[in-house]
């Protein structure tokens, strides 16, 4: 999943053949610059040395950040040193467990241990609240001057004018939700990653197979389509997507019914799918 914020592309897992796609898609990879690995099984990293390298031939200078569970600094040290190849940029790798949170400035991304055949993690990307909504009408009845004391008092600056003050709270409307998604990885449902999607806009969720092969999904931590149902529709998600479909199906449409009998906004993740993540306010 490649989040588009700006400037910069966030990449949760980098499955084999991620540049390639990459070179197919609307995105750049040259914009990445942080890559949340889930967990050590082939299709959640092996994409990462050739993603990589293909950055270090286009000539990129601008530092990238690898996160994943324990073990990810020494997987990421040979994963970068394989054949003869150095990077020309730099790569910083940190280790995440559940219940760590990284704070990046606008968002913060925070982990959960996922309940896996292996240890792995789910990832929340949070964006913090926005200030709320300037009042126009209110800042002309105060007496305030339409012209750059909008800005300053919208940048949360406090003005003077006409011999009096004027705060930003005067003109302000209450501060406004940012967006969160929520991507899973390969994990069972539980009770703990429903808390922590609660009322996500996104919610990304591993939907290997349907419920008639619900216990042997199970039993290699996978999730069944009506199991991400009902989590997304327990967390109050708005829009679910499936992914991670066993190749034992080469349609997935019955699985998608299965989980809109549940939860109705529920969609199948596809290669290129587009998903422009509204406000809500």
């Amino acid at each position: 999943m490649a989040v588009k914020r700006g400037p910069e592309v966030v990449l949760f897992d980098c499955g084999e053949g991620t540049q390639r796609q990459f070179m197919l898609s609307k995105l750049s990879f040259m914009q990445v610059t942080k890559v949340f690995i889930t967990h050590f099984h082939g299709d959640h990293f092996l994409g990462l040395p050739g993603l990589i390298q293909s950055m270090n031939m286009y000539d990129r200078d601008r530092p990238m950040h690898i996160f994943g569970p324990a073990g990810m600094k020494q997987l990421a040290h040979t994963l970068v040193t394989l054949g003869y190849f150095i990077p020309g940029f730099a790569i910083g790798v940190t280790e995440m467990a559940g219940g760590s949170s990284i704070d990046f400035g606008e968002y913060t991304v925070s982990a959960i241990d996922a309940q896996h055949a292996v240890p792995a993690l789910s990832y929340c990307l949070e964006e913090k609240m926005r200030p709320g909504r300037f009042d126009k009408p209110k800042a002309l009845e105060l007496g305030i001057p339409e012209g750059p004391l909008f800005g300053k008092l919208q940048d949360g600056q406090t003005v003077a004018f006409g011999g009096k003050t004027f705060t930003p709270d005067m003109v302000m409307g209450p501060p406004r939700k940012g967006r969160k998604l929520v991507y899973t990885g390969d994990t069972l449902a539980h009770p703990k990653l429903a808390e922590f999607a609660r009322d996500c806009d996104v919610l990304v969720h591993d939907a290997t197979a349907d419920s008639t092969m619900e216990e042997k999904a199970n039993k290699y931590g996978h999730s069944t389509a009506r199991q991400a149902a009902a989590l997304a529709k327990e967390c109050g998600a708005r829009v679910l997507f499936l992914t991670h479909f066993s190749p034992r199906y080469e349609d997935p449409a019955p699985m998608l019914a299965e989980a809109k009998a549940v939860f109705e906004n529920s969609m199948l993740a596809d290669d290129f799918l587009e998903y422009k993540v509204q406000y809500t306010d």
